[in-house]
């Protein structure tokens, strides 16, 4: 574990930028009053704009090659990785290729190795064309690596930029990654990164029978650890399969606190264009349980909401049309009723949208579909709100695993936290 200082706790803002240029989408939200068209440019990306003290730079974990690069010597190493895995502006892939390491294999997750496969699209098996090495899919066939995958691999290297959300489906990668490394005796280094939304713990605690591969652990729904933290948390609850655990290092990240407010430099997946969509996800991706459009499908994905079922009065409009995003986003083709989020402050997580929009509903009985209790995690919420529960009262029912969980949370802690 690194020195930290915590007098100089990080203050600093990251623009978001993209890897891949946008191309033009359609489906654009509009507001209702004056439409613009549905078609609309998108300004070229913000640079990185840093403000923190010079003495103490934030630095990542794949950046930080002097603890690592040692571990790698000699071994044949596995990278489970996607477009976030950066030092600087170079793939951390052509970084360790560059610097000798023996790279056998890129493992990809959701969205793909290069990040630009839409929601739930099958990834397939295929060659880097850059480096030449295979590049194998962990959101395809299998979402575990199989035996034959790390036959010759000696060490697997995970990293990935999480978002801090339970139902974000890297951590679920990781867990796997973790899970056949412990029953094949792999080393697994996970080269940790910032949360964004790592500076508050918030949600109901995922029950046993909800678990899924968007929630595989008894957690919140926000859970206020780094990858690294979570890795270590998994492996020392012993809940990878049969209790196993694995070899596990985790390379922290420098001049990092759980109080550093941090906004991604490169996109995390295609629907999480902004950093203002990475603070609304938690609280938005509820809907996806529900008939109420996130926006996939236009140019705002999870910083507009809305449905043909919420009435028309509503002061934002948008029609979700087919994007290299989402394909067949929610609601495609339909005029959707709702708000547009800019603007809106700093809230974390909360109930008060879902809440909202199901008493505003014109069709009640068709407003949860059957994957909500996967993403809230408890059976209780949808029962909750359909006998008109304050989120208060809601809230209220959360506490006493949230409060074990918090606890739990503290001994697996690498840095200092937000209290």
């Amino acid at each position: 574990m690194p020195s930290f200082l915590p007098q100089a706790l990080l203050s600093f803002t990251l623009l978001l930028t993209d890897c891949t240029a946008r191309p033009p989408q359609t489906g654009a939200a509009s507001a209702p009053a004056s439409p613009p068209p549905q078609s609309q440019a998108v300004a070229a990306p913000p640079q990185v704009v840093l403000e923190q003290p010079a003495a103490a730079p934030l630095q990542v974990g794949a950046a930080r090659f002097e603890e690592y690069l040692p571990l790698l010597k000699g071994k044949r190493v596995g990278l489970v990785v996607n477009q976030t895995a950066r030092v600087g502006q170079a793939f951390l892939v052509d970084t360790l290729l560059s610097k000798g390491v023996n790279v056998k294999v890129i493992f990809g997750p959701e969205h793909g190795f290069r990040g630009e496969a839409a929601d739930g699209a099958t990834i397939k098996d295929g060659k880097d064309a850059r480096s030449g090495l295979p590049a194998l899919s962990l959101y395809g066939a299998t979402k575990k690596p199989t035996p034959d995958m790390l036959r010759d691999i000696d060490v697997l290297v995970f990293d990935i930029q999480d978002v801090g959300a339970r139902f974000y489906t890297f951590i679920s990668t990781m867990h796997y990654v973790m899970e056949a490394a412990a029953e094949q005796n792999k080393e697994v280094i996970i080269l940790d990164r910032p949360n964004p939304n790592g500076w508050y713990v918030d949600g109901p605690v995922l029950e046993p029978k909800y678990k899924t591969f968007v929630g595989m652990h008894p957690i919140p729904v926000v859970h206020g650890l780094t990858v690294g933290e979570l890795a270590q948390m998994i492996n020392g609850e012993k809940w990878l399969a049969g209790g196993k655990q694995c070899r596990l290092t985790v390379v922290p990240v420098a001049g990092y606190t759980h109080a550093t407010r941090y906004a991604l430099p490169v996109r995390p997946s295609p629907n999480l264009p902004t950093a203002h969509s990475v603070d609304l996800y938690p609280s938005l991706c509820l809907f996806e349980g529900t008939d109420v459009s996130v926006g996939r499908g236009t140019d705002r994905p999870f910083e507009v909401i809305g449905a043909p079922t919420q009435p028309t009065s509503r002061p934002f409009s948008f029609v979700p049309t087919p994007n290299p995003g989402s394909t067949s986003p929610p609601q495609n083709g339909k005029r959707c009723y709702g708000q547009d989020l800019k603007g809106i402050g700093e809230i974390g997580f909360t109930l008060s949208y879902l809440i909202d929009y199901y008493n505003q509903s014109t069709a009640k009985d068709r407003f949860f579909t059957s994957g909500f209790e996967r993403l809230i995690g408890t059976a209780d919420t949808r029962q909750q709100i359909i006998a008109g529960k304050s989120e208060a009262e809601i809230r209220a029912s959360w506490e006493p695993k949230l409060g074990q969980y918090k606890v739990l949370r503290k001994k697996y802690l690498l840095y200092p936290d937000f209290e």
